[in-house]
């Protein structure tokens, strides 16, 4: 049995241990982390790391690639729609003029689809934005005094129809295009960049208008829902 003074001796030669353990692993943490006691290589290379981190996957990227190629910009013109997709050839003749708007005639876009490329919903879903984008960038370079303008205003004010319609190849879509502008009416043929699911060049969705109904009709009419 230990005397209260051995007892005493004992509790202190704890505390005096912990204490100094404590310490010595609190300093040794300190010069680690400041690099103090790692070799000069290792040194180099965690200040190299610091100043040059790593690079994400996302940095693979071309960095003369255009966000263009990625995101629309409402700001450019004809080339930035080409390297977007948003147009398929440039428009050398002088287009018919629009039809006449009168009444109170509903506005609608179509967005025709080919089902032959066996495009996946999302991917037709891709397609047809890009579609419905490239139709309103056309007639939102219209004055907005001009018939193309005063069609783009009462399309938006109304609800911004949308029709989804189908076709099996693309020579059928051209056709379409070829009437649809002929009619005076804006249409538009995305071609796919080929990062997914189809062949670059392939032309996916025709969009028609917006433009009154019953001149859209005219041209799409005939066509199935998708």
């Amino acid at each position: 049995m230990m005397l209260p003074s051995e007892q005493g001796a004992l509790t202190g030669v704890i505390l005096t241990t912990s204490l100094a353990t404590f310490i010595t692993g609190f300093l040794f943490g300190v010069y680690t982390s400041r690099g103090y006691l790692i070799s000069p290589a290792l040194s180099d290379e965690r200040l190299h790391n610091l100043r040059d981190p790593v690079e994400s996957d996302e940095s693979d990227i071309d960095e003369d690639e255009s966000l263009l190629d990625h995101a629309p910009n409402w700001a450019n013109g004809e080339q930035a729609d080409r390297k977007q997709g948003l147009r398929v050839e440039s428009k050398k003749d002088k287009p018919p003029p629009p039809p006449t708007l009168g009444g109170n005639e509903e506005c609608k876009l179509v967005l025709v689809v080919r089902t032959d490329l066996g495009m996946t919903k999302g991917k037709i879903a891709a397609q047809c934005s890009h579609a419905t984008l490239a139709c309103f960038k056309t007639l939102a370079r219209a004055a907005p005094d001009s018939p193309l303008g005063k069609i783009l205003a009462r399309w938006e004010q109304r609800g911004q129809a949308k029709i989804a319609l189908q076709v099996k190849s693309q020579d059928e879509m051209l056709d379409l295009r070829r009437k649809a502008r002929a009619a005076g009416l804006v249409a538009e043929v995305i071609q796919d960049a080929g990062r997914t699911q189809i062949d670059a060049g392939s032309m996916t969705v025709l969009g028609v208008g917006p433009a009154p109904k019953s001149a859209v009709d005219k041209v799409t009419g005939h066509l199935k829902l998708l």
